[in-house]
């Protein structure tokens, strides 16, 4: 069988990310020193998808790294519920590889009236949405073909990490961000399809994510379902404690992601609670806990920052292996289509 088209993809997201840090650097540092002059009050978010799951790793991350509250704005406020949010001081982030999406160019319409500073990652730069912003930070994917996202995706989170580098100055995270694209090809070969394979049979799993990671467990979670039509569902280490855990017996598969970082004791104690009921845990560490399951390979002194992009970047691998074993095309996946235009 030929190689994947996502696999193809998903290996080009080293160098993906290396034309980001070449040539984003200059409209990313004036939008830094923007933000510095006049801090936002807040930052809102606008995405669909796997551009919303980027979101919310970017949502983390600037929460975590500045301090500053991050909502995730529904698009239908504007395009059904007719709604015109108040904006007014507010940092507006529209994340999308097409820019085409009738609902997010509505809201986006009624961010700028609200009073918003409108940033928009996008991959396309001549779409309406890039046509709408203040500022454009370009995703540099190039085109991408397969229905399910991976090289755009993890170009929407760095597009986050770059950013939150520059407006923060933080050494340690401009330092990671220079890291991200040898680490990123690093993960490439990881292999997790043996891991993974185990999955052949499966209709059901968990991924539980924590803090940065949580938008990379949705992200791996929406994966399986398109690719491998496992219905997946993805929980914080916190969330799952709660009634989802009552779904979890003997041989439950569950896929536990570390954040190598503050979150990684409540990840590991889950693992171990998921392993105790008999789950069939897999566990993606960093080799810096005793967690049980069986281990999935990454590259060691990875930064927290860069622990979600790593993951998702050597899950790409075995996802596309799982759905060849499963008799699936994880290119053109049922009902889909590569840019899916919502109200």
């Amino acid at each position: 069988m030929p190689e994947a088209l996502l696999t193809r993809e998903a290996a080009e997201a080293g160098d993906v990310v290396r034309r980001q840090l070449e040539r984003n650097a200059e409209v990313t540092d004036r939008l830094a020193a923007r933000l510095r002059q006049a801090r936002p009050a807040f930052v809102a978010t606008c995405a669909r998808g796997s551009s919303d799951h980027a979101a919310t790793y970017g949502k983390y991350l600037i929460e975590v790294t500045l301090r500053l509250p991050v909502a995730s704005l529904g698009p239908s406020l504007a395009s059904v519920y007719g709604s015109e949010p108040d904006l007014s001081g507010a940092l507006y982030v529209a994340v999308s590889q097409s820019g085409r999406s009738p609902d997010a160019l509505r809201l986006t319409e009624a961010a700028r009236r609200g009073g918003a500073l409108v940033v928009a990652m996008v991959n396309d730069e001549s779409s309406q949405l890039a046509g709408l912003a203040d500022m454009i930070i370009p995703l540099q994917a190039g085109p991408e073909r397969s229905v399910a996202a991976t090289k755009s995706f993890l170009a929407a989170c760095f597009a986050f990490l770059q950013l939150a580098a520059a407006w923060t100055q933080d050494p340690a995270l401009q330092a990671a961000a220079r890291r991200a694209p040898d680490l990123l090809d690093e993960a490439g070969a990881c292999d997790w399809a043996p891991g993974l394979l185990g999955l052949k049979d499966a209709a059901n799993l968990f991924v539980i994510g924590r803090g940065l990671g949580l938008g990379v467990a949705q992200e791996m979670a929406l994966k399986f379902k398109e690719t491998c039509r496992i219905h997946a569902e993805a929980f914080s280490a916190a969330e799952v404690m709660h009634g989802p855990m009552a779904l979890a017996g003997p041989g439950f598969p569950a896929l536990v992601l570390d954040p190598a970082d503050e979150g990684s004791e409540s990840a590991c104690a889950v693992a171990r609670t998921l392993a105790d009921l008999g789950a069939a845990v897999r566990y993606a560490g960093f080799g810096g806990a005793d967690c049980p399951g069986e281990l999935l390979p990454l590259p060691a002194n990875t930064p927290a920052v860069l622990a979600p992009l790593v993951q998702a970047r050597a899950f790409y691998g075995g996802i596309a292996a799982l759905a060849a074993a499963r008799g699936l095309d994880p290119d053109n996946p049922p009902h889909l289509r590569k840019v899916t235009r919502t109200i």
